[in-house]
């Protein structure tokens, strides 16, 4: 209907026949996906990926993501391939967001089964903004705590921003049928009862670091640089570059500060942070080593404090946590990834 005060010809008053409206609107409800309403039930969901889990996913000639697309319903877009971690974005309802997690989550399942006798929990990383994290916490940690309770899977909120962003990672990790209800609970979270406030600056993952600007460990004689969870090895004419920043021998590890052209290490960030990471109890013990010996190698190599909780009553997980600088945590953490890497017949080192 319009009106218009200088005009009251009955022909401005119907301007599309029912059948075009009708016609109109189905259109509209194809191109969307949903009738007109249910805008409001759509809901955009960040995930943070390593390529390898992001090539696993996507599969041979891109088969296994078609067919999470097809039976999902769910859109879903990979950020470029030029970082060591890649984010995952998909968009649609709780149903939909749900059957593509689920498939996520059953491939890395059956990627695990594939190497380990005893299956690890399988841990996802979602990117959330940082105005729905308090939500997803609740009022002294209520909500979190429903969540683990209720669902059996470990939740963590990371207490500082990703770089460069105002989103938080929020860690799950647990049995599948665990983190696939824990998804559906943090979903419903943040679609009914946080809409994001304020401008979200999203987290863009950084181009792959360059060997001057990365930390350096050594083990067996191979020298290794450390990218996000991986360690790329280093051929022997590359090392010609760190020559003259410091005396290098096997199994000797370069300071977990980068190292800067000038020859000095940069300055270590005065902000010191803590991460979580859940370990299966058959797992932990060649992280400890023989009279703790592998931790205390872990501990001095990346300059982390590392804590490794009691197993809790009913649980298959130990939680460790890992305290320092952001430099200090993500060594740390490959360190810990590489000894489980070894014990299961994994390969984490990545040419």
């Amino acid at each position: 209907m319009m009106d218009n005060p200088t005009h009251h010809h009955a022909s401005v008053v119907q301007l599309t026949p029912p059948i075009q409206q009708q016609q109109q609107q189905q259109q509209q409800q194809q191109t969307h996906g949903k009738a007109p309403g249910e805008l409001e039930n759509f809901l955009t969901i960040r995930l943070l990926m390593q390529g390898k889990e992001v090539g696993s996913i996507i599969g041979k000639r891109g088969d296994n993501i078609k067919a999470i697309r097809e039976e999902s319903g769910a859109r879903i877009n990979i950020s470029d391939g030029t970082t060591p971690e890649r984010i995952v974005t998909m968009v649609g309802t709780i149903e939909t967001l749900s059957k593509a997690f689920d498939m996520i989550c059953q491939k890395f399942e059956d990627d695990l089964k594939q190497t380990c006798t005893t299956i690890p929990p399988i841990t996802l990383r979602l990117v959330v903004p940082a105005s729905q994290c308090g939500s997803i916490i609740g009022k002294g940690g209520a909500k979190i705590k429903e969540i683990r309770e209720t669902t059996g899977a470990s939740v963590q909120v990371a207490s500082e921003m990703l770089p460069t962003s105002t989103e938080r990672a929020v860690t799950i990790s647990g049995k599948l049928e665990s983190i696939e209800s824990c998804f559906r609970q943090i979903c419903q979270i943040m679609l009914e009862q946080s809409p994001p406030k304020g401008e979200t600056v999203p987290y863009r993952p950084k181009v792959m670091i360059s060997p001057v600007h990365a930390p350096i460990i050594f083990a067996n004689g191979q020298a290794y640089q450390v990218q996000g969870q991986f360690a790329i090895p280093l051929p022997p004419n590359e090392l010609n570059a760190f020559a003259s920043l410091a005396s290098i021998g096997p199994g000797v590890p370069l300071p977990a500060a980068p190292l800067m052209p000038n020859a000095l290490p940069a300055t270590r960030p005065t902000i010191q942070t803590q991460r979580e990471i859940t370990i299966a109890n058959d797992l932990i013990g060649c992280i400890i080593g023989r009279g703790g010996q592998k931790i205390s190698e872990i501990r001095q190599a990346s300059g982390a404090n590392i804590k490794i909780a009691d197993l809790d009553e009913g649980s298959q997980d130990r939680h460790v946590t890992i305290a320092g600088t952001p430099e200090q945590i993500q060594l740390a953490e490959f360190l810990i990834h590489s000894r489980i890497a070894s014990e299961i017949g994994g390969i984490l080192i990545t040419h």
